[in-house]
């Protein structure tokens, strides 16, 4: 019978550190700051294997991502190598990095082709130009390695059942809401129009979702009451204040109200003809979107655009309805076929959710 086991190689630091493009000295950093443990040999040789090189990458990643090393020591300590998660949060960086790169270039490309047919750029081009210059980011970006420390395994750990009540109350997030209950020594967490789930302590004040990689971390006032929440999810942070019974039981009717009568937001129509427009043109207007979900549309951004020349031009947008979290939901036919888009939007008036999806 065959032996499937394959050899493990090992590398001296000499070996390493050149195949990797480091230097030894790199080496001893990270073995000093307790990242790194390679073998050592009878004569005290270091010796670096598979498990190592795993580390390596996950290290690398984390400074490409522009966390420094004191911030790698503290995220790492006791957590073994993920490389599945090593290698999404990079794929993300990249991916969010390439699509800046690329709504960039097009910009640039079009703004030469005008002055290259005798046009001059008019001011509106320039601020857009000094607009898109100053959102290009192409370093290593903390989004990306905010999302990484979200998505790390968490270790539930006891705090005092006494402090659950609390946390217990109402929290205004734009137009949704928060409602923390406690009961039987657990924790739920309700977002409007979503299910209520169980979160789990970590710390004291601060507690993570099993269902999901996100975590909520209470805040106090000097007095030590709890005056706010802050929800860290997709490489961002979202402060929900503390209000009052009232304010959600206000929020949760007037939505209750709009899902009954089917009564879409004000200019519901216009926006997502815009939206669907933008995306055709393959120029979203990023500005128009929330934080978190703008990083999210620039990774997707150019396959909307592919698939929506596959489909052809815009020949029908029917209003369907409002989903039970306050989304505004669209029938969208095209010459070759239909996709449904649904949104939401934030206090602000910004999409904080676009959603599309094929529906032939």
């Amino acid at each position: 019978m065959a032996d499937n086991k394959t050899k493990e190689i090992w590398l001296t630091a000499a070996q390493c550190a050149r195949r990797i493009g480091l230097t030894v000295r790199a080496l001893r950093i990270y073995e000093a700051a307790g990242l790194l443990s390679p073998r050592r040999t009878d004569k005290n040789w270091r010796l670096y294997g598979a498990q190592d090189l795993a580390r390596l990458t996950e290290i690398l990643t984390l400074k490409r991502l522009g966390m420094t090393l004191e911030q790698i020591s503290r995220l790492l300590r006791g957590q073994s190598t993920d490389l599945e998660r090593v290698l999404s949060v990079q794929a993300r960086a990249l991916q969010e990095q390439l699509s800046r790169v690329q709504h960039s270039l097009t910009l640039v490309d079009s703004l030469r082709t005008k002055l290259a047919a005798g046009d001059i750029l008019s001011t509106e081009d320039l601020l857009m130009l000094a607009k898109d210059t100053s959102m290009t980011d192409t370093s290593p970006n903390a989004i990306a390695w905010r999302r990484y420390e979200q998505m790390r395994p968490r270790t539930e750990r006891q705090i005092d059942p006494l402090l659950y009540a609390d946390y217990a109350g109402h929290y205004l997030l734009g137009t949704v809401a928060f409602t923390i209950r406690h009961g039987d020594s657990r924790l739920y967490a309700r977002v409007t129009g979503q299910a209520e789930l169980e979160i789990f302590p970590e710390d004291v004040d601060r507690f993570f979702y099993k269902a999901v990689p996100a975590q909520i971390v209470f805040t106090r006032d000097a007095d030590g009451k709890v005056t706010a929440l802050t929800l860290h999810q997709d490489g961002h942070e979202q402060v929900a204040l503390r209000v009052g019974e009232d304010v959600v039981s206000a929020l949760e009717q007037t939505l209750a109200d709009r899902i009954k009568e089917k009564r879409p937001v004000p200019k519901s129509r216009l926006l997502v003809e815009d939206l669907v427009r933008q995306h055709q043109r393959g120029e979203p207007d990023y500005a128009k979107m929330s934080p978190p979900l703008a990083a999210i549309a620039r990774e997707q951004a150019e396959a909307i655009r592919g698939e929506l020349q596959r489909l052809g031009p815009t020949t029908d947008i029917a209003f369907r309805g409002v989903t039970d979290e306050g989304w505004d939901v669209y029938d969208v036919s095209f010459e070759n076929g239909r996709q449904e888009w649904s949104f939401s939007l934030a206090a602000d008036g910004r999409f904080n959710g676009i959603f599309i999806r094929r529906l032939t």
